[in-house]
C-alpha cells in the first residue's frame, strides 16, 4: 500500500480545485497588486475576492481580514499588537496552559517585556476552567487568548461562553482557530470573538499563507514595518497565489463541511472503537463529544511514542506522537501533562488526524499494523512483563 497520511492536523495536501485556482498567479497573472497597470490591478482584485471569501466564512466584514504568512504570524500580530496598542489600559493577558507554542512563546516573551500573563488550567478532557478564567480577570486585563480547538487532543473550547465573559469585563478576546477553521462553523459575531487566527494549510490550502480577523474598533499595532499593504498593518508584497488559494480553500471547506465531517467522524469513531476492542491498557485523551471530527489521541501504556511512530513509518503510515523527542526534547506534550497524565503514559501517546482523502481501507490497514506493533513493543518492555506478572498474581 502507498503512504497513508494520517497527520492532517500538522498539514494537509492541497485540494485540486485550490491548486487550479492558484496556478495562473505564478506565471500568467504575476503583477504586483500595488501596481497601477492592469496585471497589477487584476491581482489586487483577486486578493480582495479572497478577502471576501474569508469574511463570508467567518461572518465578518472584508475590511476586518488581514492576510499573513501563517497562523503563527497571525497569533503574534493579534497578541502583541493588541497588548501594546492597549497598554495604557493595562498590561495583563490571560491564556491557557494548552495553547500552541505560537501563543505560549509570544506570551512568555511579553512577560520579559513587562506584561503579566495568567495561564488558566483545563480539566481532564482539556476543557478550559471557566470559573478560573473569570476569577483571573483584573482591572489591568486587556486580552484573553484561548484556542478554539486543541491541535493535539482535538478538544473544542466553550468559545461562546469565553466571549461572553470577555465582553462582560470589557476585555478583548482572541482565539487561535488554526485547527478549527474548515472543520467547525465559526460566526465571529455570534461567538463574541474580537480577533481570530487561521492558516490555509490546515484546510487543504497552500502553506505559507494565513489570515487574521480583527474586529473593527479593536486597536492593534502593526507587526511588520515597511510598505502600506494590508491597510498599513502588514508590510510586504502580497503572496497573491497563496492568498487566492486560501480564499478558494476556505470556500470549499464550508461548502462541503457537513459531508466531509460526516465521513471523517465515521472513520475516526470506527478507528477508536476497533482500537478499544483490540488493544488493552489504553487511554483516550480528550473529550469525545466536544472534539474535532478527525482527531484521535490515544495513550498506549508501556510504550514509547517514538517507537510507535518509527514502526508505523516503516509500514508507510504517517502519524504523530505526544512526545517531543524528535525535536530534541525528552519532555512529553505540555497538553497531555496539563490534562493530568503522568509522564510515563503521556510518552506513549499517538495522534492520528483523519482527513477528507482517507478511506476505510486505509484505516483497516492502520488498525491491523498498530495492533501488531503495540503487541511487539510491549513484549520487548520489562515494565510490561512486570505488570503482567503482577496482574496474574492478583
Amino acid at each position: 500500500m502507498d503512504t497513508i497520511y494520517l497527520d492532517n492536523s500538522a498539514t494537509t495536501r492541497v485540494d485540486d480545485e485550490v491548486l487550479k485556482a492558484m496556478l495562473p498567479y505564478f506565471s500568467e497573472s504575476y503583477g504586483n497588486p500595488s501596481s497601477i497597470y492592469k496585471i497589477g490591478r487584476d491581482n489586487k482584485k483577486a486578493v480582495e475576492e479572497a478577502r471576501e471569501q474569508v469574511a463570508k466564512a467567518l461572518n465578518c466584514e472584508a475590511s476586518e481580514i488581514y492576510f499573513t504568512s501563517c497562523g503563527s504570524e497571525s497569533d503574534n500580530t493579534a497578541i502583541r499588537g493588541i497588548a501594546y496598542a492597549n497598554k495604557s489600559k493595562g498590561n495583563h493577558i490571560i491564556t491557557s496552559k494548552i495553547e500552541h507554542p505560537a501563543v505560549l512563546e509570544t506570551c512568555k516573551q511579553l512577560e520579559k517585556e513587562g506584561f503579566e500573563v495568567s495561564y488558566i488550567g483545563v480539566d481532564e478532557n482539556g476543557i478550559l476552567k471557566l470559573d478560573e478564567l473569570e476569577n483571573a480577570i483584573k482591572p489591568t486585563t486587556t486580552l484573553i487568548s484561548i484556542m478554539f480547538a486543541n491541535n493535539e487532543i482535538g478538544t473544542i473550547q466553550p468559545i461562546k461562553e469565553i466571549g461572553e465573559i470577555a465582553k462582560k469585563h470589557q476585555v478583548f478576546f482572541h482565539t487561535d482557530a488554526v485547527q478549527a477553521v474548515g472543520s467547525v462553523k465559526i460566526d465571529v459575531k455570534e461567538l463574541g470573538i474580537d480577533a481570530l487566527s487561521l492558516s490555509a494549510h490546515k484546510f487543504y490550502g497552500p502553506k505559507g499563507v494565513g489570515a487574521l480577523y480583527i474586529r473593527k474598533g479593536v486597536k492593534f499595532d502593526r507587526f511588520l514595518n515597511g510598505g502600506h499593504q494590508e491597510r498599513g498593518k502588514r508590510a510586504g508584497t502580497e503572496n497573491v497565489a497563496g492568498i487566492v488559494g486560501l480564499g478558494k480553500a476556505i470556500e470549499i471547506a464550508y461548502r462541503d463541511l457537513e459531508e466531509h465531517n460526516k465521513l471523517i467522524k465515521s472513520l475516526r469513531d470506527y478507528y477508536v472503537e476497533e482500537i478499544q476492542k483490540r488493544i488493552p491498557y489504553i487511554k483516550i485523551n480528550g473529550d469525545m463529544e466536544k472534539r474535532l471530527p478527525g482527531n484521535s489521541n490515544i495513550s498506549f501504556r508501556f510504550i514509547e511514542g517514538e517507537g510507535l511512530l518509527l514502526n508505523l513509518d516503516l509500514k508507510g503510515i504517517c502519524a504523530s506522537s505526544g512526545s517531543a523527542c524528535t525535536s530534541g526534547s525528552l519532555d512529553p506534550s505540555h497538553v497531555l501533562l496539563a490534562i493530568g497524565l503522568p509522564h510515563e503514559i503521556a510518552h506513549g501517546s499517538l495522534r492520528i488526524s483523519i482527513g477528507k482523502y482517507n478511506t476505510k481501507e486505509e484505516i483497516d490497514y492502520v488498525i491491523e499494523n498498530l495492533v501488531e506493533i503495540v503487541n511487539r513493543l510491549r513484549e520487548m518492555s520489562p515494565l510490561w512483563e512486570e505488570f503482567i506478572e503482577k496482574e496474574e498474581n492478583k
